[in-house]
């Protein structure tokens, strides 16, 4: 009897981490792609207000899976950490737990996202106004509300980024441009404080979602504490 041993790349990630890099550049390339026979996958499945024509529920969901397509540099990074951080997180709780960590820090990004444009259109939300002065040009108040869009894996990202700084604190990691390592549970704290004054200081041309980043650590952060408690009131070790 022979046994073939499957040691390729592919077969080192786990199922649930390399399904989600697949799709993730499956839906890449689709979005690339088909918008040449008319079919918008942004407008559809991107995360829009509650407010504007577009929206649907289900959007809370599917904008985690879209990137932007002007480069590849955003859906690269994303799957890198989800490549990186996300298949060490995955071998220690397992798949289901860490498919319900990434849903519910990237849902969690959306809704403090939603909520932190409500705080940014509620002047505009509760007028009477049915148009908008956009740069001297007259725009309808529904076709600005539906140009809020947010797309990315960030937010699931940044909460498997914190969930690993809280799992391993003393990791080292090696940083682009450091010379030495930093602990992971310093970089996750810098990069937080990053995300949090950008957010607050909205500086001109700034698209980045940053209130969606830290939606995503703030979920991850209490999600962990539940399983912590919930594993310790069990008589489980939560690692």
């Amino acid at each position: 009897m022979m046994i073939q041993n499957n040691t390729g790349f592919l077969s080192s990630i786990p199922p649930a981490t390399k399904n989600i890099i697949i799709i993730n550049l499956l839906l890449w390339v689709a979005t690339l792609v088909l918008p040449r026979i008319g079919v918008d996958l942004i407008s559809f499945l991107g995360l829009h207000l509650p407010w504007a024509r577009d929206f649907h529920a289900f959007q809370f969901i599917s904008y985690m899976f879209l990137h932007d397509t002007s480069s590849f540099s955003h859906v690269f990074f994303n799957m890198f950490a989800v490549y990186m951080f996300g298949r060490v997180l995955e071998n220690v709780w397992g798949p289901k737990r860490f498919l319900i960590f990434y849903f519910v820090t990237g849902i969690g990004a959306g809704l403090i996202q939603e909520v932190a444009w409500y705080f940014e259109l509620r002047d505009l939300l509760s007028s009477n106004y049915e148009v908008v002065n956009m740069a001297g040009t007259m725009m309808p108040k529904g076709e600005y509300l539906n140009m809020f869009v947010t797309i990315g894996a960030s937010g699931a990202v940044f909460g498997i980024l914190l969930a690993f700084g809280m799992l391993f604190p003393n990791a080292p990691l090696f940083i682009m441009f450091i010379p030495v390592p930093v602990k992971a549970k310093y970089f996750v704290f810098f990069y937080g404080l990053v995300e949090l004054f950008l957010g607050v200081s909205r500086f001109s041309g700034d698209s980045v979602a940053h209130f969606a980043h830290l939606g995503g650590m703030l979920f991850g952060f209490f999600l962990i504490r539940y399983w912590k408690k919930k594993d310790a009131d069990n008589g489980r070790y939560f690692y």
